[in-house]
């Protein structure tokens, strides 16, 4: 079978080609790719090229297929997977599967290390080690897009739990955020950042009492706050306050709204010093600094407060992608109502992916949308009604019925009307 895709050969060398897929094995699965997010992880792999730990060497021989932030349905199933998956299953896949199998190893992922499968993609051949992992997780929810935000989402997730907490007078680590503690979410209203104020209003288990939104841009912040408003999440049990922090002093500001005490669990969504520097800051004791943003540069440091690491127990960890178990979490609130739409401001075809992914830090707003078997300039859904199209309009009309997002009867109407862009 041909697919289109667009691969990776090397540094700022990608190319949407169209190529024929080996026959599947009996322990491999052929799949309809859908639906892609792309994700800041694919822009970092195509400028650093063999650098990035998770491309192989021989990348510029063996091109990779680009995207982990897929969905879709599989159209063919090896024997050995016969009484587990179907054809036209829906599917989300766990990219980060840590098995030293793989092209690269225990970093070896889809949409960065393998030939055949990738998110920007028509058609992909799943290999063995997804399915031998549990790494190909069945969806059963509406629409295709949920599937493919379930990966950032189970970042986030990931990143809450790996949080922890001591106990006084014992060498003993709790792990997880504190329940009805304050939390605060610095740089937080782009893609991941939204994610995570999602979650945190959604989860069952457990959740701050305080949470404190930050940014330094009023738009983004009244943009996050029309999402997830202060009223639900009182209905949650949540004090939500958003903060902008283009003051003069940030930390006496964010002080001021954990009532003097700091905060028990800071997360740190952008990879800028001065940003680290205020989360290290405003720790209360027993604080856990979570730094969620990955540097694109390995010489990147900033100050952390070691009188408080030995007086106030303040520590500080690191999370870089969510685990199988993150991801199912993930699709169990979106099955209960959890709708992630409000992470995505663009929508494109597959033409629009290779320089969507080159020049993604420089492209506004959140997460941008791929379907695969369409082509479309990738496309702000704010800008919808601005098209002069028919099809556009319609789709203009159908995100502002839904408060100004996208949704599945959007991706219905978009899938069923491609040919007309």
């Amino acid at each position: 079978m041909k697919t289109k895709a667009v691969r990776l050969y090397g540094k700022d060398d990608l190319r949407l080609e169209e190529f024929e897929l080996p026959a599947i094995k009996d322990d491999e699965i052929l799949a309809r790719v859908v639906s892609d997010s792309i994700c800041m992880s694919s822009y970092k792999a195509a400028h650093q090229g063999t650098d990035h730990k998770r491309v192989p060497d021989d990348v510029a021989e063996h091109p990779v297929i680009i995207g982990h932030e897929f969905a879709g349905e599989i159209v063919e199933v090896g024997a050995k997977w016969a009484s587990a998956f179907q054809p036209g299953d829906k599917f989300s896949i766990q990219p980060a599967m840590n098995d030293p199998r793989g092209p690269v190893g225990i970093y070896s992922a889809p949409g960065y290390s393998y030939q055949y499968i990738g998110g920007d993609a028509t058609y992909v051949v799943i290999p063995k080690e997804v399915m031998e992992n549990g790494c190909l997780l069945p969806f059963k929810g509406e629409g295709f897009y949920p599937a493919s935000l379930s990966e950032p989402l189970s970042c986030v997730i990931g990143a809450m739990h790996a949080n922890y907490h001591g106990t006084p007078g014992k060498y003993v680590h709790t792990m997880e955020i504190k329940d009805g503690g304050k939390m605060a979410l610095l740089a937080s209203v782009g893609p991941m950042g939204l994610a995570a104020i999602n979650y945190v209003l959604h989860r069952e288990d457990r959740k701050p009492g305080v949470l404190v939104v930050t940014d330094i841009n009023q738009e983004r912040l009244d943009r996050a706050a029309s999402l997830y408003t202060v009223e639900f999440a009182r209905s949650r049990g949540i004090e939500l306050h958003y903060v902008n922090t283009g003051v003069e002093n940030p930390v006496e500001l964010l002080k001021g709204f954990s009532g003097g005490t700091g905060y028990d669990d800071v997360f740190c969504f952008a990879p800028v010093a001065p940003v680290v520097e205020q989360a290290d800051d405003i720790l209360a004791f027993d604080g856990c600094l979570n730094f969620f943003a990955g540097p694109s540069k390995a010489p990147f440091k900033a100050p952390f407060n070691f009188y408080n690491v030995h007086y106030n127990n303040t520590h500080v960890v690191g999370t870089s992608g969510g685990n199988t178990d993150d991801m199912k979490e993930a699709l169990h609130y979106m099955g209960k109502g959890m709708d992630p739409a409000g992470l995505v401001t663009h929508i494109g075809g597959l033409n629009a992916v290779m320089e969507t992914t080159l020049n993604l830090p420089n492209i506004p707003g959140g997460k941008k949308l791929i379907y695969t078997h369409i082509e479309m300039p990738l496309t702000a859904i704010a800008d919808f009604g601005k098209a002069g199209k028919p099809v556009y309009d319609r789709l203009d009309a159908i995100c502002k019925a839904h408060n100004g997002l996208w949704s599945v009867e959007a991706e219905e109407y978009l899938l069923a009307h491609s040919d007309e862009l």
